[in-house]
C-alpha cells in the first residue's frame, strides 16, 4: 500500500468517525428529550445552521435546518439556560 493510499484510507477512517460522533450526540439529544428529561428543555431560535436537534417546518429531521437562528427549530439546552441566552425562546415561532 503506498503512501496516498495509506492518507485517503486514514482519512476516510476520520471523517466515519467523526460523523458516527454528531450523529450520535444528536440522537441523544432528542432521546433525552423523548424520556422525558426534566434538565433539559427545547430552545428555539439559537440553533447554528444544520445543528438542530429535531424537526422543524420545511424538514423532518435533526441538522437538517440550513438557516442559523431559526425561531422554529430548536436545540436541547439545560434547564434554565435557554431564557439566558440572546434570541433564545422556549416556545416555536409558529406551531408545525
Amino acid at each position: 500500500m503506498n503512501t496516498q493510499q495509506m492518507l485517503k484510507t486514514a482519512l476516510m477512517g476520520a471523517l466515519t468517525l467523526g460523523f458516527a460522533s454528531i450523529t450520535s450526540t444528536a440522537a441523544n439529544a432528542a432521546d433525552a428529550m423523548k424520556a422525558g428529561d426534566m434538565n433539559m428543555t427545547k430552545c428555539y431560535g439559537i440553533n447554528a445552521a444544520h445543528k438542530n436537534d429535531c424537526k422543524a417546518p420545511g424538514h423532518s429531521c435533526a441538522g437538517q435546518d440550513a438557516k442559523a437562528r431559526d425561531p422554529n427549530s430548536f436545540v436541547a439546552v439545560p434547564a434554565g439556560l435557554c431564557e439566558k441566552i440572546a434570541g433564545g425562546s422556549t416556545t416555536p415561532a409558529s406551531k408545525d
